[in-house]
């Protein structure tokens, strides 16, 4: 009974696979340098074979986690909230938002957009990957557009995501770790030409941090 029970409260959105959560500095886009609790959920299919937290794909790995739980946790630590994954909005967000904006709790997102809206958010950065195209609602939801740039093609793919997103919301060409060294020079050249775009850096792991 217990088992049913958890899948049923998984399901809606009332206990969520948690991979981790932690308190830290946001290290990317708009918000890079402040203080903010993250909520990591497991469970991905989008598949991206350059993903520093493959491990976050399979939501089978993490237990399903009661959201008075998570809250508790973020409460004692921060007003703002980062909800990343793994894919997010594989699960149902209402249910946590809410009880985060009860304790008056900012909540950002971080997601590939290839799912269903879910969820109450003060900021919304939406990151698009080729493999899983976002759907209409996320780009027209987005406060900021992340994208990860692992190769030349990766900025073509940005400009035409760019081209889908409302006006007012943040452009970030970000280099993917691995290749930032090959990446960055390009990057730095292509902004200087078309400063619509801004750098975004991996800052915490330039400074060691979770």
């Amino acid at each position: 009974m217990q088992a049913k029970e958890s899948i049923a409260a998984v399901a809606q959105g009332y206990s969520l696979p948690l991979m981790e959560a932690f308190y830290t500095l946001q290290g990317e886009g708009y918000h890079k340098g402040g203080a903010a609790y993250f909520i990591r959920i497991g469970g991905c299919d989008v598949g991206c074979h350059w993903c520093d937290v493959k491990e976050s794909w399979n939501a089978a790995l993490h237990p399903p986690t009661h959201i008075d739980e998570i809250v508790r946790g973020a409460k004692q630590y921060s007003d703002t909230v980062v909800v990343t994954g793994g894919e997010p909005l594989m699960w149902p967000m209402e249910p946590l938002t809410n009880l985060l904006h009860s304790k008056e709790i900012n909540i950002h997102i971080e997601t590939s957009g290839a799912y269903p809206l879910s969820g109450n958010w003060d900021w919304f950065c939406l990151s698009p990957k080729k493999n899983k195209s976002p759907i209409k609602e996320a780009y027209e939801r987005a406060d900021e557009l992340k994208m990860i740039i692992y190769n030349k093609d990766d900025i073509r793919f940005a400009e035409e995501q760019a081209s889908k997103v409302g006006s007012g919301c943040k452009l970030f060409l970000q280099p993917e770790w691995s290749k930032r060294d090959v990446i960055m020079p390009l990057l730095v050249d292509y902004v200087l030409d078309n400063p619509k775009w801004k750098v975004s850096l991996q800052t915490h792991k330039y400074l060691n941090i979770p």
